[in-house]
């Protein structure tokens, strides 16, 4: 008699969240579930910190870091970012100085490394615009004008990537 009840109180539970979810929207939903990923991995990292399991709190760390978004992009996204602002600075493409004019060529693989393509797939002209707009739409200058160097980069790597594909 008890398993009846408990099926049946498993059963309407069941129902109860199942509709919950199905009337929420798909952008709630994700950001519930990514705030609860995070919450629990920081937890559990926490617990084997203090347990002194140091290598099994790494992974759950750097999930947590793949799972925060500043300003639409993920940490991982931003340290991609990152070093690709350290490569272009070492080549002399990109300084922080308004005043740096010296605009220099990019080669094909360096504009498909910016566009984020890889170049052994087919690509198409939409394949390239849509790379192109995705970056454009995080570091427009309208948006920050500290990337104003930046988003003329990503320019010249849309022109070389359409010029390789003609």
């Amino acid at each position: 008699m008890n398993i009846i009840i408990y099926v049946l109180i498993i059963s309407v539970v069941s129902y109860i969240l199942l509709r919950l979810i199905a009337s929420a929207s798909a952008k709630k939903i994700s950001k519930t579930v990514r705030f609860i990923i995070f919450i629990i991995s920081i937890l559990l990292a926490l617990l084997f910190v203090f347990g002194g399991r140091f290598l099994l709190s790494l992974p759950l760390l750097l999930l947590s870091l793949g799972i925060i978004k500043l300003k639409g992009l993920t940490l991982f996204q931003l340290i991609g970012l990152f070093r690709l602002i350290q490569t272009l600075r070492k080549s002399g493409r990109f300084s922080f100085n308004k005043n740096n004019s010296n605009m220099s060529t990019l080669s094909t693989d360096e504009a498909y490394k910016i566009l984020n393509l890889d170049r052994n797939n087919k690509i198409t002209k939409e394949d390239v615009q849509k790379a192109y707009l995705k970056i454009q739409k995080k570091i427009h200058p309208d948006i920050s004008p500290e990337t104003s160097r930046l988003s003329s980069i990503v320019n010249e790597a849309k022109e070389v990537v359409l010029k390789d594909l003609s």
